[in-house]
């Protein structure tokens, strides 16, 4: 399935880093950037998430909740939160069922091996449940303001 702007977000329950069960539902009525990234304390994915922490003030101002996605473990996540000072929700999907629902599982190639992984890749989803914004091939730098000035441009 090959999801697009437009489309209903689709529909989660998983664990996050402290083991409770979150929903998308339970974010209805609220911008949510659902961030996909490969694996917890890695040098891209601790960039990005360290980049919504030191814009994450603007994110709350801006009404909007973080949601970041590995297939990692809960107690990977919670100690990655810990290390890093996280103040957003990192979701467990070891089963695999949100990355394949939102298409981010896939074929990815590095140093000439290929082997199945994360795609890192973003999902804006509007307060009406629909997607608003796919970002794919994010740049881990530059991701958090990006998305800082997308909602501020569509909520005009």
């Amino acid at each position: 399935m090959s999801l697009k702007e437009g489309d209903k977000a689709p529909a989660f329950s998983l664990p996050d880093q402290n083991g409770e069960t979150r929903t998308l539902s339970d974010y209805a009525g609220k911008w949510v950037l659902l961030y996909f990234y490969p694996k917890d304390d890695t040098p891209g994915c601790t960039t990005e998430a360290c980049g919504i922490r030191d814009n994450y003030d603007a994110y709350k101002k801006a009404k909007i909740v973080v949601l970041g996605a590995s297939v990692d473990p809960v107690k990977r996540h919670a100690k990655f939160v810990e290390k890093f000072s996280l103040p957003f929700t990192l979701l467990a999907d070891e089963e695999k069922t949100l990355v394949k629902a939102y298409g981010v599982w896939g074929k990815k190639k590095f140093m000439g091996r290929e082997y199945m992984g994360i795609k890192r890749w973003s999902f804006l989803i509007a307060p009406d449940g629909r997607i608003a914004k796919i970002y794919e091939d994010v740049k881990p730098a530059a991701h958090a303001t990006e998305v800082l000035a997308d909602v501020a441009a569509m909520k005009k």
